[in-house]
């Protein structure tokens, strides 16, 4: 999903779903009314959009690449039967390689023509990858008693880690002065009161350098937070791969 307008800076985000109805319940009941037991659903939903982000930058090769064509995503190890899908031979099943279920056909490229299918390795070990939360303002998180993205990242970097993937949570940025309120601040001006805000903690600086970083949090309105947060990241020495939210705004120009 892209703002408009776009803040530069802003890497490729990824959403579970756009902010509203039951989605905006959900959200606001864990993060304004302590509904701590939705931190799960929050941060599975979470991981299905890390999951699209990192598939679509090749950030973890044979990662699930979810409605990408011929393929599906099946547990790491797992062989599907053949009755498992619609689509392809039913001949039989084929290797599955990290997640990733063998193509049964020819893969249609987006310009229409077939292509072959790439041949298949071994599964491999995936490398690491960094969930990491945008900070929340120690003001709200001193009101709600608890740090809502924080939370769902964790839940989010369990839930990875479920479906095979080493993920964790590492909440390495910090607001290092304080910030308004950004409800009623537009796109300019949330971008410039959050500009120089947001900094990587120090002792973080060799982390941020071992593996690629996913920057997640629980709604992107201007993108202002996230793109503040991965200059952020970059200065310290981070490679920011994608950014993932549980929803995004409804006029949204992509989905």
């Amino acid at each position: 999903m892209r703002p408009s307008p776009e803040p530069p800076g802003l890497p490729p985000v990824y959403a579970a779903g756009r902010y509203g109805d039951e989605v905006r319940a959900v959200v606001l009941a864990h993060k304004e009314r302590g509904a701590l037991g939705l931190a799960r659903p929050l941060g599975a939903a979470l991981a299905g959009a890390v999951v699209r982000a990192t598939a679509a930058t090749g950030a973890l090769p044979g990662a699930a690449a979810p409605h990408a064509v011929g393929h599906r995503w099946n547990p790491p190890g797992r062989v599907p039967s053949a009755a498992d899908s619609g689509h392809g031979s039913r001949s039989g099943p084929r290797p599955a390689a990290s997640g990733l279920e063998a193509p049964r056909t020819a893969l249609r490229d987006a310009a229409g023509p077939l292509v072959p299918a790439a041949p298949w390795s071994a599964p491999r070990p995936l490398p690491l990858l960094l969930v990491v939360p945008v900070p929340s303002a120690r003001r709200a998180v001193a009101q709600r008693g608890h740090d809502a993205t924080a939370r769902i990242a964790r839940a989010a970097a369990r839930e990875l880690r479920r479906r095979g993937v080493p993920a964790r949570a590492a909440a390495v940025l910090r607001q290092r002065r304080p910030v308004a309120d950004q409800a009623e601040l537009g796109a300019d001006g949330r971008l410039a009161n959050l500009s120089g805000a947001i900094a990587a903690v120090g002792s973080a600086v060799p982390l941020l350098a071992a593996a690629p970083l996913v920057l997640v949090d629980d709604l992107m309105t201007t993108g202002a937070s996230l793109a503040v947060a991965a200059g952020a990241l970059a200065a310290a020495g981070g490679r920011v791969v994608g950014a993932a939210v549980v929803a995004g705004p409804h006029d949204s120009p992509n989905d």
